[in-house]
């Protein structure tokens, strides 16, 4: 890829205890959320918490491993180099050992359908190694990764490998494609029942398929989704007022927000924003 093609690419300046380069593809629109060069300087970081969210990590390692609970600290057997994560309806925990250096491709729920070519519940709530993927393509990708030691030529690598292997996947359902899509758009804010309805399935069948293309149920990826929502607002500068928000994103009221915060991000709202500060 020529340089007057290449995607802006966003860094983080190496005085923190990590270098970051971040890039998010044209061509992916809707299938990857981003691609992410990262490298620690030697500095440890332990029990960092992320929020639930939608997206699908592939991360192909070539320093020390991550360990990384899900929805709690890690322990001595949740050590990971390279590894695939399906959705996770929950907060997750990750140390480092200030040694950590990959390639991160975070898909959208149905990218990562395509481009894994599995079933998506097959991933949900789950750590998988690459090599127990069973998937020689991806073992031969990290191998030329490592290869590479130019960052910006590692991301051009890793965006050719995805564009080629999603051109040449099957589609997902367009049924499917649409209800999803009508929930980013109602920001979570809607029943599933209308939305079975529309489709002329039953929620059994719905249910069915989103947690086989998509890992997890209908009415819990409307939650994350509203929960993401929410976030965003609450990201504002400034004193915020979690009533007000709860109200825009479709709570019935501010205690409903906080039982979201606490199932999906592992604190209150207002933990959570000191935490993120």
């Amino acid at each position: 890829m020529s340089s007057a093609s290449r995607p802006s690419t966003e860094s983080r300046a190496s005085t923190s205890p990590f270098q970051l380069e971040r890039r998010t593809p044209p061509a992916l629109d809707g299938m990857v959320e981003r691609l992410i060069g990262y490298r620690e300087h030697g500095q440890a970081i332990t029990g960092n918490v992320e929020t639930a969210t939608l997206v699908v990590p592939l991360v192909i390692s070539f320093g020390e491993a991550f360990e990384i609970g899900l929805g709690r600290k890690p322990g001595p057997g949740d050590r990971y180099g390279s590894f695939a994560a399906g959705l996770y309806a929950g907060p997750v925990v990750i140390t480092s050992t200030g040694a950590a250096e990959c390639i991160q491709i975070d898909f959208t729920p149905l990218g990562a359908w395509r481009f894994f070519g599995l079933p998506m519940s097959e991933l949900a709530a789950r750590m998988v190694a690459l090599d127990d993927l069973g998937d020689e393509d991806m073992r031969r990708l990290r191998q030329r990764l490592w290869e590479e030691r130019d960052w910006q030529r590692r991301l051009d690598l890793a965006e050719s490998y995805v564009i080629e292997r999603i051109r040449g996947a099957r589609q997902a359902d367009p049924a499917l494609h649409w209800a999803y899509q009508r929930m980013l758009a109602c920001r979570g804010d809607l029943r599933i029942a209308d939305v079975a309805r529309k489709l002329d399935w039953s929620r059994k069948h719905l249910s069915q398929r989103f947690q086989a293309q998509l890992g997890l149920p209908p009415k819990v990826i409307a939650r994350m989704i509203r929960f993401q929502a929410a976030l965003a607002m609450a990201r504002c500068e400034g004193e915020v007022d979690w009533a007000d928000i709860a109200a825009a994103c479709g709570y019935a009221d501010q205690a409903h927000l906080t039982r979201d915060f606490s199932e999906f991000a592992g604190a209150s709202p207002s933990r959570w924003r000191a935490r993120s500060a």
